[in-house]
C-alpha cells in the first residue's frame, strides 16, 4: 500500500487540497444531499439501499461491545470509523489497522492514521474501508463457464471533529465518504457524509448523536436507477465507573425507523379461531421492537495504563433475526480482548451471528510518535 508511505508534509497538502474541492463541490450538493436525508429517513434496514459495506464494523473493540461504539472518547482512533466527533488531539500520529475474514472467504477491513497541524485547529483523519467478495464463476444463460471475475468496494473517509468549551467538554465531526463500488462489469459511485456531536461530562459520562451516510449515488449500477444509502440515526451514553475500572455502553440505533420487525407474509398468525370463528387478539410486540433498537457493551480494563481489556457486547436485534429458535445458544452475543505490548495495541473479538458460524475480528494500532521519542539520559553517577 503505497499510500502509507506518505510524509507528514504530503499529508498536510493532501488535506488542504481536499479541503478546497470540498468547499466548491459540498455547498453546490447540498440541496441534493438534503433530498437524500429527507428520503432516506423512510427506508427500512437492509435490502433496500446500496453500499451496506459500511455498515460492517471491522475493528475488534467495537465488534466486541455489540458492534456500535459511539460514546465512548478517549485515545482510541478507531472509534473515528463510528463516531466522527470521537476524533480528538490525543489521537494525533496514530495508525490502526483491521481485518476481518468474514463469511463465505468474504473479507474486510479499515484502516486510518489521524495527524494534529499547529496552524489549524481540530483533528483530522484519513481512513480506508472496503470489502473483497472473492472470485466467482462466469457463466452465460446456458450454463456455460466464461471464466471468473471478482467484485469488491472501499470508501475513501476524510474526517475532521474540534472540540471546545470548558474542559473540551464538547466536540463536533464529520467524515465525508468517497464510495467505489464495482462489481462484475457493474460499477458505481457515490458520497456519504456523517455528522456527530460528543458531550463529556463529569464523573465519567458520556452521550453522543451521529447521523450516518447524508448522501447519494451520484452514478448508479444501471442508469437512471440510483439507489439509497443506509443512512441512520444513532444515540448512545457510556458511563465510566468512578470506582471500579469498568465502563458501560448503551447504544440506540437505526432511530429514524421506528418498527424494526419484519413479519413475514409466509408465517403470519390466524386472525380467526377455526373453532369458535371468534377474532383472535394478534400480539404487539412493543417491548420486542423496543430492544430491537438497543446495543449494550461492557468493558473491563484495570489499572492506569490499561494494558488488559476484557469487553463483552449484546445485540438484541442481531439475536432475533438470527437465532435458531430450537437452538438460540448465544447468538447475538460478543466478547473480545485487548493488550498492549511495547509500542503497540492489539485486540481480538468473536461475535456470535449463527449456529453456522461466529465472525473473528483483528486489530492492531500505535502511534507514530512513539518510535521518535527520546530516551531520557541516564543521571551521572
Amino acid at each position: 500500500m503505497r499510500y502509507m508511505n506518505f510524509t507528514f508534509f504530503e499529508f498536510h497538502v493532501a488535506v488542504k487540497k481536499h479541503l478546497s474541492i470540498m468547499k466548491k463541490n459540498i455547498f453546490s450538493s447540498l440541496p441534493l444531499l438534503f433530498i437524500s436525508f429527507c428520503s432516506l429517513a423512510q427506508n427500512q434496514t437492509g435490502g433496500n439501499n446500496t453500499y451496506d459495506f459500511l455498515t460492517l464494523n471491522a475493528n475488534a473493540r467495537i465488534a466486541a461491545m455489540g458492534g456500535n461504539l459511539i460514546s465512548v472518547m478517549d485515545d482510541d482512533l478507531n472509534l473515528f470509523s463510528q463516531n466522527p466527533a470521537a476524533l480528538n488531539p490525543r489521537m494525533n500520529n496514530q495508525l490502526t489497522l483491521n481485518y476481518v475474514p468474514y463469511f463465505s472467504k468474504i473479507n474486510y477491513g479499515y484502516a486510518a492514521f489521524a495527524k494534529n497541524f499547529d496552524s489549524i485547529p481540530g483533528t483530522f483523519a484519513v481512513g480506508v474501508h472496503y470489502v473483497n467478495y472473492g472470485t466467482f464463476t462466469r457463466a452465460d444463460e446456458t450454463g456455460q463457464v466464461l471464466g471468473e471475475f471478482s467484485s469488491g468496494e472501499f470508501a475513501l473517509n476524510l474526517g475532521y471533529a474540534h472540540q471546545f468549551g470548558k474542559d473540551s467538554m464538547f466536540s463536533v465531526g464529520g467524515n465525508l465518504k468517497t464510495i467505489i463500488s464495482s462489481l462484475e462489469s457493474y460499477s458505481s459511485w457515490g458520497m456519504g457524509l456523517d455528522l456527530a456531536g460528543t458531550y463529556r461530562g463529569k464523573k465519567g459520562f458520556t452521550a453522543s448523536v451521529v447521523l450516518k451516510n447524508i448522501g447519494a449515488q451520484f452514478q448508479a449500477y444501471t442508469k437512471g436507477n440510483a439507489e439509497a444509502l443506509p443512512f441512520e440515526i444513532q444515540v448512545g451514553v457510556s458511563q465510566q465507573f468512578a470506582h471500579l475500572p469498568f465502563k458501560i455502553s448503551i447504544i440506540a440505533h437505526n432511530l429514524q425507523k421506528p418498527v424494526l420487525r419484519y413479519d413475514d407474509p409466509n408465517d403470519q398468525e390466524p386472525t380467526v379461531d377455526p373453532l369458535t370463528g371468534e377474532e383472535i387478539k394478534q400480539k404487539k410486540y412493543i417491548g420486542d421492537n423496543i430492544m430491537r433498537h438497543f446495543i449494550f457493551g461492557g468493558e473491563f480494563a484495570p489499572g492506569k495504563r490499561k494494558i488488559f481489556s476484557l469487553r463483552i457486547g449484546y445485540n438484541y436485534m442481531r439475536r432475533q433475526e438470527l437465532k435458531v429458535d430450537t437452538r438460540p445458544g448465544t447468538m447475538g452475543l460478543s466478547w473480545g480482548i485487548g493488550l498492549k505490548i511495547s509500542k503497540f495495541r492489539f485486540s481480538y473479538a468473536r461475535a456470535a451471528y449463527h449456529l453456522a458460524g461466529a465472525s473473528n475480528h483483528i486489530s492492531i494500532s500505535t502511534n507514530i510518535s512513539d518510535f521518535h521519542k527520546k530516551e531520557k539520559p541516564a543521571p551521572n553517577e
